[in-house]
């Protein structure tokens, strides 16, 4: 029987190689998936969308570095709750819908990926779908080897292709000076609401940072190099997403846009007047690095729960040779394929950022609630008291703002 020094994670993830899992946790569900489909709910105001959004993201994720330097371990959010407010049924919510949005987030991804698989060849939605979802959970249940060196392989093909596309569109830009008004909400009649659903709906391509406090356990000098982890992901992931908005936008109208399955081969294609082979690829392996991500995530959150007594025994049962979580990625995949087959990326995506604004307003609130009992931390970094207590008026805000839009629409 192994022992406990056996069974524990060894630390051998370094600074530069967080930031890469953290940039491929993020950049795979976001900017590869969703630049037509913002186009298309917020039209030129779609850059401004992007950065509502980061300010938004950042504030959340300044909470969870300082939480992931207070509690360097497995858990994530639903231990963060637990510490911070003392209720078991509250983590075990988070929990819950930290595992709900993994799955819709995932299937969110393979609807983006029947879009650039289709540059290549025109195959049918379903049988696409059906055959990507069993694949990606027969390598959950497999087991990755090496999954770090894997998700920072392909997060530098990622990162290379956004740089390829901003860098081939860099003629776009000329036209900023006369564009910009397009792009500023400068009256009172500016509709409000299209930038809100926008923000919303950006907001789904900075879901990722909270993805690397699961690793705590694995990283070297964690108390440190996690939080700086996270301020570097968010920085960097930033600036690439407006960059290539910012010339999306400049270079086809909204409508145009939105019509596109995989605007950023066809953003290419226009200033280089070549076929982007690689691209979709780099596409596809990006949102496929995504959706295995959140499939894995969310299953090791079923399994987490369960082995504390908050889910059923059952989905703590790991098979003696693949050592994986088998009934919770069963249970995870099935939910992965319906929602595929059953809802659009747009959908999917609105709904996954909706789970996560109401898990970082509980995360956001225990941080204040611990920062009031225990202020002075040291060895990590901290952030002023009233940034979680903002964090949790800002994410309550949207939540209750996107509630009352649902219920009168």
């Amino acid at each position: 029987m192994d022992s406990d020094d056996d069974l524990a994670l060894a630390r051998t993830i370094s600074l530069p190689q967080l930031v890469l899992y953290g940039l491929g946790t993020t950049i795979g569900a976001g900017i590869y998936a969703l630049v037509g489909e913002l186009a298309a709910v917020s039209g030129y105001y779609a850059p401004l969308a992007f950065v509502l959004s980061s300010a938004l993201a950042a504030i959340t994720a300044l909470s969870f570095a300082e939480l992931s330097g207070r509690y360097p371990r497995a858990g994530a959010a639903s231990l963060y709750v637990k510490k911070g407010l003392n209720s078991k049924t509250l983590s075990t919510l988070v929990g819950l819908l930290v595992i709900v949005a993994g799955v819709v987030s995932s299937a969110a991804l393979v609807n983006a990926f029947v879009g650039y698989l289709r540059e290549f060849i025109w195959l049918p939605r379903t049988p696409i779908i059906l055959g990507v979802v069993f694949f990606l959970g027969a390598v959950a249940a497999y087991g990755i080897r090496e999954a770090v060196f894997v998700a920072t392989t392909i997060t530098i093909l990622e990162v290379g292709g956004l740089l390829a596309v901003i860098v081939v569109s860099r003629d776009s830009f000329n036209s900023l000076p006369h564009m910009w008004p397009n792009f500023i909400p400068i009256s009172a009649d500016m509709p409000t609401m299209m930038l809100f659903q926008g923000a919303l709906l950006a907001f789904y391509a900075f879901i990722g940072f909270e993805d690397m406090v699961d690793v705590a356990e694995e990283v070297k000098d964690v108390r440190r190099n996690l939080p700086l982890a996270i301020i570097i992901t968010l920085v960097i992931t930033t600036v690439l997403y407006f960059l290539i908005m910012i010339s999306a936008v400049l270079t086809f109208p909204p409508e145009t846009l939105s019509s596109f399955e995989a605007p950023l081969v066809d953003l290419y294609e226009h200033y280089s007047q070549q076929r982007a082979i690689l691209l979709p690829i780099i596409g596809m392996f990006a949102i496929i690095n995504g959706a295995l991500i959140q499939l894995i995530m969310a299953t090791r959150v079923i399994y987490g729960l369960s082995c504390r007594g908050q889910l059923p025994a059952v989905f703590s049962y790991v098979h003696h040779h693949t050592r994986t979580p088998l009934v919770a990625t069963m249970v995870v995949t099935f939910c992965m394929m319906f929602l595929a087959l059953s809802a659009g990326l747009a959908t999917l995506a609105t709904i996954t950022s909706f789970l996560m604004l109401c898990v970082f307003s509980l995360v956001n609130l225990s941080l204040w609630r611990i920062k009031l009992k225990l202020p002075d931390y040291q060895g990590t970094m901290a952030v002023p008291a009233w940034l979680p207590l903002a964090g949790f008026i800002i994410t309550s805000g949207f939540v209750l703002i996107n509630l009352m839009e649902y219920l009168q629409g």
